[in-house]
């Protein structure tokens, strides 16, 4: 899989961008379980990705579910038994 970050938010930590591969839109956040730090991946629709870039607090929303696990039904990539947690 090839994820391409088209947008990025320091201040609140995530990334929206474009997979190559499928051409699936997603948001992203760092993740650490202790012995890596990685990002999670979680697909989103064209009308999210534009409204997220448009409206950063939407977009923090949304992420926070995901930081939550509340919506881990979008994650591109299923994480493995050591998950970690948000950074």
């Amino acid at each position: 899989m090839g994820f391409k970050d088209s947008f990025v938010s320091r201040d609140l930590m995530f990334s929206l961008g474009i997979e190559e591969t499928s051409g699936r839109f997603y948001l992203s956040f760092p993740v650490s379980n202790g012995l890596v730090d990685y990002e999670e991946y979680y697909e989103i629709d064209k009308t999210s990705f534009d409204l997220f870039q448009a409206d950063l607090k939407v977009a923090d929303a949304f992420a926070m579910t995901c930081r939550r696990r509340e919506r881990d039904d979008l994650l591109i990539q299923k994480p493995g038994v050591k998950r970690g947690t948000a950074i």
